[in-house]
């Protein structure tokens, strides 16, 4: 039995979702190296986290039948039928990408999506363009609704076609052709047979998607050297929290969680820095609520415990405290919906 071989890197959170409340999908491995079972393991893991990202869709309302979703469930199988075939070329990842991407759209409710396209991934020749021309026609007709499915994954067959065309020659070519072909005739079939008086019901659209996000604020930049109240605020600080209070309330139509955590250098004790954290930590809540910001906002200080910068034999002083600036910092985390996701844009 032929080994399966992994391929390029494929999605980092976000195309999917990254991140986020939809399963991402793991990275696949670059041509060159496949080969242990370990890089095999994890191409295998992004294509079912994929798949499930479609199942959770298809759970979620969307019909089977959709143009999307199964545009989506058409190239994944593409990729995936040329990923055991091991298929060393980009058409394997860049087939999956059209996947992630038409899978992202929906789980986003985003508009255009890009399934209303059908790229030549890898360069793939186009054949059959009597096919295309016909596909095109009934994505336009009354009947577009019962022929969708055929149509997508139609559409998906010439351009794996006209892969195989490109890298192997006709022969190699010709049972995808086929396929297409015989897309085209049940599409044909299935529109004819729609009924005009009755369309095919559309699901709601998917609630909207909870997002997290974090914001760093310089403490540098909000506060005098070694100071947390109000009065130490620069007033630079103070525009910069309220351009962070007008994004939060422009941004968000909800918020779910608030939180706003202060951080030092580890010069000083830990009690002291622990104490100075807390201070600034406390002072940011309270601008933000002067701001509007009428969320329960929670406040923690972590102190010296989290650096970002260690400046391990730095000096002098002066050096010292410049090098050491990134860890003086505010972290903003909060969750809710996007006012772009609740109008069903791109959160």
């Amino acid at each position: 039995m032929m080994k399966l071989i992994p391929l390029a890197s494929l999605l980092a959170m976000g195309l999917a979702q990254a991140a986020t409340p939809t399963l991402p999908t793991a990275p696949l491995a670059m041509p060159q190296l496949r080969i242990s079972d370990q890089a095999v393991s994890a191409d295998q893991q992004a294509y079912r986290l994929l798949q499930e990202r479609i199942k959770k869709l298809n759970d979620g309302g969307v019909r089977v039948g959709d143009y999307y979703l199964s545009k989506a469930q058409c190239w994944l199988d593409v990729s995936f039928h040329e990923y055991t075939r091991n298929d060393r070329s980009a058409f394997p990842l860049q087939a999956l990408q059209e996947s992630a991407k038409i899978v992202a759209a929906l789980e986003d409710g985003s508009t255009p999506n890009p399934g209303d396209a059908t790229p030549l991934v890898n360069d793939a020749t186009r054949l059959r363009d009597d096919l295309w021309s016909s596909f095109g026609a009934m994505r336009e007709s009354p009947g577009f609704a019962c022929a969708a499915q055929k149509v997508a994954c139609g559409e998906v067959e010439l351009v794996h076609a006209g892969n195989e065309y490109k890298q192997q020659g006709w022969r190699h070519a010709n049972p995808y052709v086929q396929l297409a072909e015989d897309a085209q005739a049940a599409a044909q079939s299935a529109a004819a047979a729609c009924p005009a008086d009755k369309p095919i019901a559309q699901p709601d659209p998917l609630p909207p998607r909870l997002v997290h996000e974090r914001i760093t604020l310089d403490m540098d930049a909000l506060f005098r050297f070694d100071k947390a109240g109000a009065a130490d605020v620069l007033p630079q600080g103070v525009q910069k929290i309220r351009e962070l209070a007008a994004r939060l309330k422009q941004g968000y139509v909800q918020i779910d969680t608030l939180s706003v955590t202060g951080h030092t250098d580890r010069l000083g004790t830990d009690s002291y820095n622990q104490a100075l954290s807390e201070r600034r930590a406390l002072t940011v809540k309270q601008l933000l609520r002067e701001q509007g910001i009428a969320n329960v906002i929670s406040a923690y200080g972590k102190g010296r415990a989290e650096p970002v910068a260690a400046c391990e034999k730095v000096a002098p002083r002066a050096a010292l405290i410049a090098c050491l600036q990134p860890n003086r910092r505010v972290e903003i985390e909060l969750t809710g919906i996007k006012s772009s996701a609740k109008e069903g844009g791109t959160p």
